[in-house]
């Protein structure tokens, strides 16, 4: 042996190269980041090589919090659903579009992406090569102004990948309380939309019922504002569908996605794969147990392909008004064990929803698998938030909060300015781990505070 551990590294090995650390860096702490930082990690890591004015996430995995944003306020604020969606329309065949797209109330430069596996869109607002001279100033640069080199979109997508696989992971493995803050989010989101939906749908019902009374003078007019009305109310009432939509998934269509996910299995494996139909009347299922019953049905379905002598697997999801049953069974020798690592991270899965799974195996006639998952959310328990370590103040303005109050009611209930609620509401959107007022409101509904 040589006395190499007594000389330089750099005599050993040679000099070593000069990377990119600064870039390296970047890439670990988005590999590491947790969901509410993974926007910001992202842009952070994709600043080397593409400047950007906002990044938006757009994922339907987290059905409670589905967009994830780091950037420009005055952008990230405005961004709707509706923006987003149609922007998804725009890119075909899996390719970066770079163009100009409607976000945030106006036509933008825009780079988006979506993640193949996950149908998670990446949309970058202003996008230009980093270190390219930009005298225009970023809110004014156009598509022609700037173009986006090969190098600098393939590593937006490089990273984009990691971050959409992360977030894929951390859903996959979220703990009981993230699940359970995700589904209380889910319904106060659904509530706020369904209660500004009547609102404005009230407004625009009277503008059109006086629209078209025959007793208003100029015809022309009248016709007129009375299709853009229209056009408004059925807009409000397509995005209060869509936001339904993220939230709950209808039993058959979650069933049938699984499906999909599954052709795969029956392609390479050799193994027949029996699908038995769930009622299309049943109850719709909220988006984190269909994710959640996808995913555990494909780990069930991966461990008994596993054993000898499995030719047939036969899968049944049936409802009960208040719980998805899962059934899954196989033909095989009877080998599957309960206690297995890959049996025992699904169960966990189970549990974290409130779930039950039993294994029923029985020697030279294969596994029975049952599943039940609630559908309604568990009872919220006791209204214990000191693990936020909130001021006096701040839980008192977190009550009204809580309570529906907006900013100038809450001042001139606790006899402070407005500007001080402000300050205090941001100190707990930063303890809370939260971003809006909803996400605040619906985590202190899941931690029992009322």
């Amino acid at each position: 042996m040589s006395a190499a551990g007594d000389r330089p590294l750099k005599e050993v090995f040679g000099r070593l190269p000069d990377l990119p650390w600064p870039f390296l860096r970047a890439v670990a702490a988005l590999a590491d980041a947790p969901l509410i930082d993974i926007a910001e990690r992202l842009r952070e890591a994709m600043s080397s090589y593409v400047t950007t004015s906002a990044l938006v996430i757009f994922t339907e995995e987290c059905t409670g919090r589905p967009r994830k944003q780091a950037g420009a306020e005055d952008i990230i604020s405005r961004v709707s659903i509706a923006e987003l969606d149609a922007l998804r329309t725009a890119i075909t065949d899996g390719k970066a579009f770079v163009g100009e797209a409607e976000l945030a109330g106006r036509p933008r430069p825009v780079l988006a992406l979506i993640h193949t596996s996950s149908g998670a869109l990446l949309v970058l607002t202003d996008p230009y090569p980093t270190g390219q001279r930009h005298d225009a100033g970023m809110n004014h640069v156009g598509m022609d102004d700037v173009s986006m080199d090969d190098v600098g979109i393939n590593v937006v997508s490089y990273l984009w990948r990691m971050a959409a696989q992360r977030i894929h992971e951390k859903v996959a493995d979220a703990p009981p309380s993230f699940l359970l803050e995700s589904r209380a989010a889910s319904a106060e989101r659904v509530r706020v939309t369904a209660e500004l939906t009547d609102l404005h749908s009230t407004t625009l019902e009277t503008l059109l019922a006086a629209l078209r009374s025959p007793s208003l003078d100029d015809a022309a007019a009248r016709s007129t504002v009375t299709d853009l009305t229209a056009k408004a109310l059925i807009g409000i009432r397509t995005l209060s569908d869509r936001t339904t939509d993220l939230v709950e998934e209808p039993v058959g269509k979650a069933f049938e996605r699984l499906r999909k996910d599954l052709r795969p299995f029956t392609r390479f494996s050799g193994i027949e794969i029996e699908f038995v139909e769930p009622p299309l009347n049943g109850r719709a299922l909220p988006g984190e147990v269909a994710q959640a019953a996808r995913a555990i049905v494909r780990g069930l379905v991966l461990a008994m392909m596993e054993q000898p002598d499995v030719s047939r697997v036969r899968i049944h999801w049936d409802c009960d008004g208040e719980n998805l049953l899962i059934n899954v069974r196989d033909d095989g020798r009877g080998t599957l064990a309960a206690g297995a690592p890959n049996i025992s991270c699904l169960n966990r899965r189970v549990q974290a929803l409130n779930g039950h799974l039993q294994i029923d195996v029985m020697a030279g006639w294969g596994a029975d698998v049952f599943v039940t998952l609630p559908l309604n959310l568990p009872a919220p328990p006791a209204g214990d938030v000191t693990g936020w370590d909130l001021a006096a103040r701040e839980l008192e303005v977190l009550q009204h909060l809580v309570a529906g109050e907006r900013n100038r009611t809450i001042a001139s209930l606790l006899g402070i300015s407005e500007n001080t609620v402000k300050f205090h509401m941001r100190n707990l959107f930063k303890k809370l781990a939260v971003g809006s007022r909803t996400e605040a409101i619906a985590l202190a509904h899941s931690h029992g505070l009322r």
